[in-house]
């Protein structure tokens, strides 16, 4: 909750800052929820956010704070929509979308999880499961307020094959959240990030370690409310790869199996060179 608790500079003006604890370039998921806040606190309360797009411009220095300029770009009877730049010495290393909606009636369905997986309770907790794989110790940056349990094998792990099914793993906030919906889809906004791209690889036998990966733009739409200190199990799967990119699909489920989010994210995943 603090790393999206932003400092007001000025009236659409904020900044935010990384954890002690981060990989070399700024995790996506943080500036992308960081971003969100942003948006959302030029919205009125009763609006929420139902979709966004950004794209990842340049890779962002953890060790300094970002700032993050805010355009209300309108306000209608219905609909708001913001656009927010993530600035680091002084360039663009950020820029999302958002649109927020006020509540209203209409059709409604869903579709659930492509098939039944074990609960959280039967998973161990990831920092339990990665400890004895040296390849997955890039995985201590994850805060362990973030409660993660994997239901698939993930392509860092040495003993993965090749699959086209996709991979899951529930996730949950490690503890009581206050009751304000943005700090709800701005956190689902940054763990968003988390395994997505990994997905491209889980289709080859490749290790993750020798490739070149970066995601490039990212886009989600929420479809029904939510809490983050309850469980979501989280479905990510690839369709394509080409060119040097690969394109991912997620999609949140609740513990009784209904549709909360849905992203999509395309990544460069590059071959290393001969």
């Amino acid at each position: 909750m603090d790393l999206l608790d932003l400092e007001q500079l000025e009236i659409d003006l904020y900044r935010g800052a990384s954890p002690p604890e981060s990989p070399p370039r700024v995790f996506g998921g943080q500036v992308a929820g960081q971003a969100l806040v942003a948006a959302g606190r030029t919205v009125e309360a009763d609006r929420h956010v139902h979709s966004l797009h950004a794209y990842f411009i340049r890779g962002g220095d953890p060790s300094r704070p970002i700032v993050y300029r805010t355009e209300r770009v309108r306000d209608g009877q219905s609909f708001s929509t913001r656009r927010v730049l993530a600035i680091q010495n002084g360039k663009a290393i950020f820029a999302l979308s958002a649109s927020f909606q006020l509540a209203q009636q209409g059709l409604e369905h869903s579709v659930g999880p492509r098939a039944a997986v074990p609960g959280p309770d039967e998973l161990p907790v990831l920092h339990q499961r990665v400890e004895a794989t040296a390849r997955s110790q890039w995985l201590k940056w994850i805060n362990r307020a973030v409660d993660m349990r994997l239901v698939d094998e993930h392509p860092w792990t040495e003993d993965r094959v090749a699959t086209d099914e996709p991979i899951r793993a529930w996730m949950r906030a490690g503890g009581k959240l206050p009751d304000d919906p943005l700090r709800h889809v701005c956190l689902l906004t940054y763990l968003s990030d988390l395994s997505l791209l990994s997905s491209v690889v889980a289709r080859h036998d490749l290790s993750t370690t020798s490739l070149q990966m970066a995601s490039l733009d990212h886009a989600m739409w929420f479809h029904q409310p939510f809490r983050m200190d309850d469980w979501l199990l989280y479905e990510c799967w690839s369709p394509a790869a080409s060119g040097g990119r690969g394109l991912a699909q997620g999609r949140f489920f609740t513990e009784e199996g209904t549709l909360i989010a849905t992203t999509m994210q395309e990544g460069l995943v590059r071959l290393p060179r001969p």
